[in-house]
This record gives C-alpha cells, structure tokens and sequence, in this order.
C-alpha cells in the first residue's frame, strides 16, 4: 500500500544507535491529517484521498473551504493535498490518521520541500562555473564568459546557463531512512538532510527507489 504524510520541518539533530554509531536526523513534524474527501475511479476517473493538515481558526477559512470542511465533519485545515493512492478503501472521510499509522523505522521515504530561496545570483554560485584567473593583471574573475559566437552561432542558445533566480523550488531527496517514529510527539526522524528551512511544510512519501 503506498503510504502519504504532510508534515513541518523542525530542524536536524543527532541521535546514537545501539551500537554507538552517530546518526546525523531531520525531525519532522508529521501529521496528524484529516481525511477530507475520497476520490473513486467510477465519478472522478482515479483513486485518490484529500488529506488536511494543521488547525486554523474559523475565521481564516473562506466560504467554499468552510462547505469542504463541514461536509466532512472535521475542523478548518490550512494545508490540503490529495494523493493518488491504490487502495483507498481504508480511509473513511473524518478519519485522522497519525504518523504511526503509515510509517516505522527502517522504511525508505521520499521527502519533497521547497528549498531555501538565495535571490538573484551570478553563474559561479548559481550553476559552480569556473571563476577567472586571481593573478597577472587578469580583470575578469567572476563573470558569465562569452555568451555566443560572433558569427556562428550568432545568438544565445537555449539552456544557456545565466544569472538567476536561485533557490524556492520543489526538491525531492530520495530513499531516506526513517531512523524513529515518535508517536507520542508525533515526530518522525529522518537520517541526513531534507529539503527546505525550519518550519517549512514537507510532503513524505514511500520511496520509489526502496529495494
């Protein structure tokens, strides 16, 4: 059964396994969701669960998530998303489901994030090219280099790497391990790193990668 959660990145830590070794964690925030609405093959076509995350007051919901809400039955969320799963059949809308209910330690998950934003930046730093020569009178040390020849081709190619926006874009790291669920705090650790800055929202999924 392919397994979902939304969770908030609270930051990295280390824990000790019983050997002694030092594992390097991300401790996740993860769940606890809502089910709030099933999508069936036979009136939408695929099989998929809308899931809510993290209390808001009445105030902040607009009318037409207040109707979504109400319909199911559970509080005002401010996260949704849906995931397309196999079986959905265990999911009953007004169902909360926590993070001990999908995963435990030693399974592999894919975690998606938004990365941290670093502005508006030059090639060397955006895409790691080569800075100029430092010595013997040089003047050019960190620029773009020549764009495009002269003659041929005569103009900037497509997928020329340039100066930019760097940053605030949806990663994926794969295969993580998952070194413990805390359900009582509901908090998953992840071993190494994960997408994004404290407090930002993360999408953990099963890993497509797992052998």
């Amino acid at each position: 059964m392919k397994k979902c959660m939304i969770g908030r990145k609270i930051g990295m830590t280390q824990v000790f396994a019983e050997d002694g070794i030092m594992i390097p964690v991300t401790v996740v925030l993860a769940g606890p969701m809502s089910v709030i609405q099933k999508k069936t093959v036979e009136i939408d076509g695929y099989n998929a669960v809308k899931f809510g995350f993290e209390d808001i007051p009445d105030r902040k919901a607009n009318k037409p998530m207040k109707g979504q809400f109400e319909k199911a039955g559970v509080s005002p969320k401010r996260v949704m998303r849906e995931f397309k799963l196999d079986d959905i059949s265990a999911y009953e809308v007004g169902k909360v489901v926590k993070v001990e209910d999908m995963f435990e330690a030693g399974e592999r998950v894919d975690i998606s994030g938004i990365s941290k934003g670093k502005g508006f930046q030059g090639t060397v730093k955006r895409y790691r090219t080569a800075r100029g020569r430092m010595t013997h009178g040089s003047g050019y040390h960190r620029g773009i280099g020549a764009l495009a020849g002269s003659a041929s081709p005569g103009r900037i190619l497509k997928g020329r790497k340039m100066p930019g926006h760097m940053g605030a874009e949806k990663v994926t790291v794969q295969n993580l391990t998952v070194v413990k669920v805390d359900a009582e705090r509901g908090l998953l650790l992840v071993k190494g790193a994960v997408p994004g800055a404290k407090g930002g929202l993360l999408v953990i999924k099963d890993s497509v990668k797992a052998k």
